[in-house]
């Protein structure tokens, strides 16, 4: 008798080992990947980066890690953001990662989620909640890369500053690391900024508006524009190329977006510094498998206390970007982020180095 019931356990037994370790999809997922399913809020999912590079990377992570992915899209809402964690945590998520359309409006929903033993990943942009667990690359430094290529091209004279949007802490940010750069030269009176503006959601089409505002304003006397990011930058040099001033005005940008890496090679942007979002979401994601296991935010792998504007210390990984002009091209072509064809269009061959 008692063989028959050892024999029936262990039979019993086998037959969960086979649910647990099967990738079916009619069998039942094991207790570890139902402890760390990982909901992703995504502010805006059409945003190009996002699909393209940040949400593979991240997904891969959790996969591997033996989580499953779960995501919902805000749609630049920050009230259906809100509604949108919730939800993920109504649907079994055990840790959060929020990229934030209003650092200020979502962080309710991260208290919240927190105190239900939920943890946050702030996914790069930040959220002030000294519990969340904040992923980014380095903004400042990306707005010091960015500012001293133009300066570097452009040391006197008159500067438009496009900004992004007011709600995310990216954009000042990026702001501070222009002033570490710039900030000197416009108190001595070398520079002049003669126009500088938030973009509601960084969106290019609002960028250039503001941009052919100042260009009017300023009788199109602009020797250099400051853009915090590639989308903004297109607008940017479309309202410059209406009056003729593409390829004469340095302008900045960041993220490494293809058309953006195509004007770089054409000359009618100066910098793109490039964040690899791969290595963002593949951060991302192996952080949230920690959380899921019972790894403090503290106690993340590469994870280092950083002081916020708003005096709240945060536990935070902050990566490190590279700043491409069309003095290293070659980077981004070597590391498969661009195909050459799509770099070089238009570009007159060996006027660059990767064309």
């Amino acid at each position: 008798m008692i063989l028959r019931r050892v024999a029936a356990l262990m039979a019993v037994a086998a037959m969960v080992f086979a649910a647990c370790s099967s990738s079916g999809a009619t069998t039942a997922p094991s207790a570890a990947a139902e402890a760390c399913t990982v909901g992703v809020s995504w502010n805006n999912y059409q945003e190009e980066r996002w699909a393209k590079w940040d949400e593979p990377a991240m997904k891969a992570a959790i996969e591997a890690g033996g989580g499953t992915y779960a995501s919902n899209d805000a749609k630049s809402s920050a009230e259906t953001q809100t509604s949108n964690v919730e939800n993920l945590i109504s649907q079994g998520a055990k840790v959060l990662i929020i990229l934030a359309q209003d650092g200020t409006a979502i962080k309710s929903a991260v208290a919240s989620a927190i105190s239900q033993g939920v943890p946050v990943i702030a996914y790069d942009r930040l959220i002030e909640d000294p519990k969340a667990l904040y992923i980014t690359f380095d903004n400042v430094e990306v707005g010091r890369m960015e500012a001293r290529e133009v300066f570097k091209a452009v040391p006197k004279g008159n500067y438009v500053i496009i900004k992004g949007n007011s709600a995310d802490a990216n954009a000042d940010f990026l702001r501070g690391g222009y002033e570490e750069v710039i900030g000197a030269a416009v108190k001595a009176g070398d520079i002049k900024i003669v126009g500088e503006s938030y973009t509601d959601n960084w969106d290019p089409a609002n960028a250039q508006t503001n941009m052919e505002q100042f260009l009017t304003a300023a009788n199109n006397d602009v020797d250099a524009v400051l853009s915090e990011n590639d989308g903004m930058a297109g607008g940017v040099v479309a309202a410059l190329a209406a009056q003729g001033l593409d390829g004469k005005v340095p302008v900045s940008g960041q993220d490494g977006d293809l058309a953006a890496l195509n004007r770089v090679a054409l000359g009618t942007q100066t910098v793109s510094v490039w964040k690899d979002a791969r290595e963002l979401g593949t951060a991302a994601g192996k952080a949230a498998v920690e959380l899921c296991a019972g790894t403090t935010v503290d106690k993340i792998t590469g994870a280092k206390p950083f002081v916020t504007p708003g005096n709240n210390t945060l536990s935070s990984i902050l990566l490190v970007p590279i700043p491409i002009t069309k003095d290293n091209l070659t980077v981004v072509l070597d590391a498969g982020w661009i195909a050459k064809d799509v770099l070089c269009k238009d570009v007159t061959a060996g006027s660059v180095g990767g064309c």
